[in-house]
């Protein structure tokens, strides 16, 4: 039985709230809703007064209906995000080969497992913290290593839906992002290169080879790289689409070897 009294709670939010957390109430609550007893509630209030998202204080992160565990330094999902996940579990059925590329804690590949029951997934990324943490989540089928590097060959020519949330914030821009992420996510899954795009390019010179026949790459970027991430991808003969959601304030670019 849990021992976090009404005092114990009210100590929190006003914890929360000298550190500047605009919503110190309902994360004091979802804290204290995590937490065993008021020792361990403490100990999380410190850690997110500390700046540490709120995410991997408690451990996981609801995102399109699913509850994804997560560990500390690893990448907390996006709520825009979730526009990737509708995009890819519409193309996606039972037996559709996914890839969740540059996976994270998986959280993408385990939303879109959710929606479409029974579909091959498969999850990758050069972190081996992320890697241990999709395991957490999607179970077998998580492997290590750099983009297409890390997948078994007998994938080649196979994957449906290729979800490839790479990292897409410009080197410059690094800076401006918020504490939470720079400090508690790792480099590697925000820095994009010069104009963030250095991933992505990488992944889609390489999809032809690995894509199935009517396959699709998705890929989440920015407004201001519409124009030069669909270049890219018709100078490697592809043929690009851009999908908007101004509520989530999400872009998605997705990819296939076919026109439509």
């Amino acid at each position: 039985m849990k021992s976090v009294l009404p005092a114990d709670l009210a100590e929190a939010v006003a914890r929360l709230r000298a550190a500047g957390c605009v919503f110190a109430e309902d994360e004091a609550a979802v804290l204290a809703e995590a937490a065993p007893d008021a020792a361990a509630l403490a100990e999380s209030v410190r850690r997110r007064a500390g700046g540490e998202p709120l995410e991997q204080v408690v451990g996981y992160a609801d995102f399109c209906g699913v509850r994804v565990r997560l560990r500390p330094g690893v990448f907390v999902p996006r709520v825009r995000s979730e526009l990737l996940v509708r995009l890819a579990a519409a193309h996606a059925a039972p037996g559709t080969v996914v890839v969740d590329l540059c996976c994270g804690s998986g959280a993408l590949g385990l939303a879109v497992r959710h929606r479409v029951p029974g579909i091959e997934l498969h999850a990758a990324d050069s972190d081996p913290v992320a890697v241990a943490c999709a395991r957490d989540n999607l179970g077998t089928d998580v492997h290590q290593g750099d983009l297409f590097a890390a997948l078994p060959d007998g994938l080649r020519g196979r994957i449906g839906v290729l979800l490839a949330n790479v990292p897409y914030v410009a080197t410059r821009h690094i800076p401006f992002l918020p504490a939470e992420a720079r400090l508690h996510e790792p480099h590697t899954a925000l820095d994009g290169g010069e104009d963030g795009l250095d991933a992505f390019r990488a992944v889609v010179a390489a999809a032809t080879a690995w894509l199935a026949p009517g396959g699709l790459l998705l890929s989440e970027i920015t407004g201001e790289q519409i124009e030069p991430a669909t270049a890219t991808v018709r100078s490697a003969g592809l043929h690009p689409w851009i999908h908007t959601d101004d509520d989530l304030e999400a872009a998605v670019v997705t990819v296939t070897t076919a026109k439509r």
